[in-house]
């Protein structure tokens, strides 16, 4: 009887849906970049890690302060201003200009899904990745 138990609670496990992070409120968290899709016009598109790409592996997003920058952990001193930012209907729109790149992330307030986006003149880099409470 146990096993049978056991095998119905391990069963439920792997069939309902995972819940993520919530973010409604949140004015801090840490986003976790998945492989990146880099694109350079007239020679194609390839795929690499972030820090390939040299995307940090894991990046603070403060609303309050409004930046992104790199972990303390990470030992790199890298920080960027986020000039637009907006709640609306479940997600954070977030846009920023430096060093002659734009980047636009849009992160699920319900789920902390992130869509993550940098261009410069030719240039793509396209991700996607998770973000949970800071």
């Amino acid at each position: 009887m146990m096993v049978k138990i056991a095998a119905f609670v391990l069963a439920l496990m792997f069939t309902l849906p995972v819940a993520g992070d919530v973010l409604k409120d949140i004015d801090r968290m840490l986003c976790v970049p998945g492989p990146v899709s880099h694109c350079v016009a007239d020679d194609g598109c390839n795929s690499g890690l972030p820090e390939d790409e040299n995307v940090p592996e894991f990046i603070e997003v403060d609303l309050k302060r409004k930046t992104l920058a790199a972990t303390r952990a990470s030992g790199e001193n890298r920080s960027t201003p986020i000039k637009s930012q907006q709640r609306e209907a479940g997600f954070i729109y977030l846009q920023g200009v430096e060093n002659g790149r734009i980047f636009g992330m849009v992160i699920s307030e319900n789920t902390g899904d992130l869509t993550f986006s940098i261009a410069t003149d030719g240039e793509t880099a396209t991700m996607f990745g998770n973000c949970t409470p800071d």
